[in-house]
């Protein structure tokens, strides 16, 4: 390999090189802009263990091979919200250690300062699974012998103990705050009575909507994504899907959409409001009508706990609510009715009594 570290008229340094990458292939580069020569042959000594997929770079190193290829598999909003939790959460107590080194002592001291700052559990158990999941690809494709996170052990939670939502009287109170305000009037209104997400119905155009069968069509998502509004494709392909509407929503979005200035086809229903325009809508309902806090989110809560209620199988609201799997509908909602023991108790003592009276 040949290497030339040099010092340019600005008084930064660069480094030229030839190398071999992993593929065999002989190329040459270069880098700018160091301080001094020795942070410029510690770069260089860094990227060779990276193109080698030598364990003994850096975490920080090697999670740009991981970002880099990972980057090309997962939706560029999961990515980005992943780079945001490694580089805030991770990377100032992994970052300069060797991937070989990372123990797990390291680990364990480090769910400690994480459980310190009083997250909740299912934002612990997001953390962790960062980490772990990053460690597993080492494992799988670098040859790094074990995931120390393994014998570490967990932190936190899949699920939240508990799920906030509202009944249909405390949505109505909420919603009797807003009335003054059109668009938010029809946005709670919407994301109640669907169950959508939030991203979703903020995608909505008005092509979306067949009034003659009064059908929403679900297929795209907005995000915000590089302090930037961004349409993408929904979460999963499963959130792809057809809801019908009540006729009383129909009405409601049907006379909305004729309120709009000459609507286009692929006009946006709610073309210029961001989900942070929704959060404080949200909060001013919460606190003009008195009922209890929930966060936006919830509304999806509350409108699948309403469905269970009503008697509707883990198949049929897994599919309005563009789940991928069924699975996730029943640990989600399928406890939510407050009073199910008490119903099912009661028609059981129904049978008890009515078995005696007839025998």
């Amino acid at each position: 390999m040949s290497v030339s570290a040099k010092k340019d008229p600005n008084g930064t340094w660069h480094i030229q090189f030839r190398y071999t990458d992993w593929k065999g292939r002989r190329k040459k580069t270069q880098k700018r802009g160091f301080k001094t020569k020795k942070e410029a042959e510690e770069w260089l000594t860094y990227f060779l263990l990276q193109q080698a997929g030598d364990i003994r770079m850096p975490f920080k190193e090697f999670w740009e091979i991981y970002k880099e290829d990972m980057g090309k598999r997962i939706r560029r909003s999961t990515m980005r919200q992943k780079e945001y939790m490694v580089q805030d959460k991770l990377m100032p107590y992994f970052g300069e250690t060797p991937l070989n080194e990372i123990s797990v002592q390291m680990i364990r001291r480090w769910q400690g300062e994480m459980l310190e700052r009083n997250y909740s559990p299912t934002y612990l158990k997001s953390i962790y699974n960062h980490l772990n999941a990053i460690l597993n690809y080492a494992v799988k494709y670098y040859n790094l012998k074990t995931n120390p996170c393994h014998r570490a052990g967990s932190i936190g939670k899949e699920k939240a103990d508990e799920m906030d939502y509202w009944t249909l009287e405390e949505f109505n109170t909420f919603v009797d705050a807003l009335i003054e305000d059109r668009v938010a009037w029809t946005m709670f209104n919407l994301l109640f009575w669907t169950g959508m997400r939030l991203g979703e119905m903020l995608a909505l155009t008005v092509e979306d909507f067949d009034f003659e069968n009064n059908i929403i069509t679900v297929n795209k998502s907005l995000n915000r994504l590089d302090k930037e509004d961004v349409i993408t494709p929904p979460k999963t392909e499963a959130s792809k899907r057809k809801i019908k509407m009540s006729s009383g929503l129909s009405e409601i979005m049907h006379d909305y959409i004729k309120s709009m200035y000459r609507p286009k086809k692929a006009s946006r229903l709610f073309e210029g409001y961001s989900k942070h325009y929704v959060e404080k809508a949200f909060s001013k309902g919460i606190k003009n009508s008195g009922v209890k806090k929930i966060h936006v989110h919830c509304l999806r809560h509350s409108h699948a706990s309403m469905l269970v209620q009503a008697g509707f199988n883990p198949v049929e609201i897994a599919a309005r609510l563009g789940h991928a799997k069924v699975t996730t509908t029943i640990e989600t909602y399928c406890h939510a009715a407050e009073n199910a023991q008490d119903q099912i108790a009661n028609t059981l003592s129904n049978f008890e009594r009515k078995a005696v009276y007839e025998g």
